[in-house]
């Protein structure tokens, strides 16, 4: 055998330095962007917003931003941290509202994450003389800031302001304070009001802090924030706000116009709906359901009473995220933005955005009435066995979700896999750890029951 010569042992050097030089794939925030403006976040720990909860295969999904991760815990270990105590750990793990933000300790494992804590963000702690009551924020804003002699600050970031604000407020975003403060009124005497997402946000109170420093002293934080202000209120968002939080995103949107037929044909704004604030009544009849929570935009030709009348009929009813859109058609009209003529649609329509990787029942029901061999697909059911030995879908494949990871050689990765269990979460949790793994993988996101036939009903 012949030795190697000089430039072909200089070229394998050289391309094992370019292998080890080759930029490692970026670490996976353990943060959502919202909670870096407040946090720091230690080793072994994620920051984000609680999401799905299973409670009979103790796992629970935590949202970081557009990435989900899924957390294994073992009640009998597992620490639950909440503002108010709980009857045991099932009662703290129930009480945790979707979406609210919480800290997550953990032990990492053959790729399974299990929390040992999970703490679940307190409310901000103020003194009295340094917050607003949602009363009192109502009968400012009812005054508006020249007679109520005010200055209301919107301190969360602008995408946020931009799905809807209270109304006379202005954006200041807490993490782009500093840079803003031109903003703020020459007089530091006067009563400077800042808010953001409710109790346990840190925007406003951070807000108030470098208010504080800069003189100002009479700074206070209306702590109930826009959650408190969309139960009881309506909240205003200009056209270009519109268009950036909706129309540009395809964001489902309800599109109410209160003017008057003959004036709304003359233009509207695409996939508007008739609403003619005397007949409130007649169009709540066949609204979207207030559960399914549709961010509602009233138009009017100015921003005028008739779209605060329709605007506070609907929150009387019971929907949250009700704008009017600031400057009405007319607003809209003169940023040169997109208008329709002809009738407008008598009926609100709303169809929620579907969560990502979700198939639709109707999907679903299609490719699972076919025979096995003719799916395409592989029905993937992760139910538990006290669940399964009811009933399966004719050619499933069975493996519960917390058996999954062990089990991953029996998933075919070179085939489309469809997740289902009996409600649409563990179903869910299967689908982001497939797809972590790399499948092609969706999951039913709704309840079926499947009895010993093999035969289904989806809800």
């Amino acid at each position: 055998m012949r030795p190697a010569n000089r430039s072909s042992l200089l070229f394998a050097a050289i391309s094992a330095t370019a292998l080890l030089a080759a930029d490692p794939l970026p670490p996976k925030p353990a943060a959502a962007k919202i909670c870096t403006t407040c946090h720091t976040t230690a080793p072994d720990n994620l920051r984000g917003h609680f999401d799905n909860l299973a409670l009979k295969n103790n796992s629970f999904q935590l949202k970081v931003d557009e990435r989900t991760e899924v957390l294994r815990f073992d009640k009998a270990t597992v620490k639950v941290i909440t503002p108010e105590p709980a009857a045991d750990v099932e009662a703290a793990f129930k009480g945790i509202a979707k979406g609210h933000e919480v800290r997550v300790q953990y032990t990492e494992k053959d790729g399974v994450k299990t929390a040992v804590v999970v703490a679940v963000k307190p409310p901000v702690k103020l003194a009295a003389n340094e917050t607003v009551t949602l009363d009192e924020m109502q009968k400012l804003v009812a005054m508006g800031p020249e007679k109520g002699q005010y200055f209301l600050f919107d301190s969360r970031p602008a995408p946020r302001f931009m799905e809807g604000a209270i109304p006379t407020a202005v954006n200041l975003p807490f993490p782009a304070f500093d840079k803003n403060v031109d903003k703020l009124p020459a007089d530091k005497a006067a009563l400077v009001i800042f808010y953001c997402s409710g109790k346990t946000c840190n925007m406003s109170p951070g807000s108030l802090a470098k208010a504080k420093k800069l003189g100002y002293t009479h700074a206070k934080v209306f702590v109930d924030g826009m959650p408190a202000w969309t139960k009881k209120q309506y909240g205003v968002l200009s056209p270009a706000s519109m268009k950036a939080a909706y129309v540009d995103t395809n964001t489902p949107l309800v599109i109410l116009d209160a003017r008057p037929a003959t004036l709304a044909a003359k233009g509207f704004v695409k996939g508007a709906v008739a609403a003619d604030p005397a007949k409130m009544a007649d169009l709540l009849k066949t609204f979207p359901a207030a559960k399914l929570k549709p961010p509602v935009v009233v138009v009017d030709e100015t921003g005028g009473e008739a779209a605060k009348a329709v605007a506070t009929e609907l929150v009387k009813a019971g929907y949250g995220g009700v704008n009017i859109l600031t400057g009405g058609f007319k607003a809209w009209q003169a940023a040169a933005l997109p208008v329709e003529s002809g009738t407008l649609a008598a009926k609100a329509v709303f169809v929620p955005k579907p969560r990502p990787g979700s198939i639709s029942p109707a999907e679903f029901t299609k490719v699972a009435e076919l025979a096995p061999a003719q799916r395409g697909v592989v029905l993937l059911d992760v139910r538990n066995p006290d669940e399964t030995k009811n009933g399966v879908i004719k050619g499933a494949l069975v493996i519960p979700e917390p058996q999954l990871l062990a089990r991953l050689s029996e998933v075919p990765k070179d085939s489309k896999i469809v997740c289902h269990c009996s409600t649409g979460i563990r179903a869910e949790l299967a689908f982001h750890l497939l797809k972590e793994k790399g499948y092609d993988v969706r999951f039913l996101p709704t309840e079926i029951t499947i009895i010993d036939s093999g035969d289904f009903t989806i809800d």
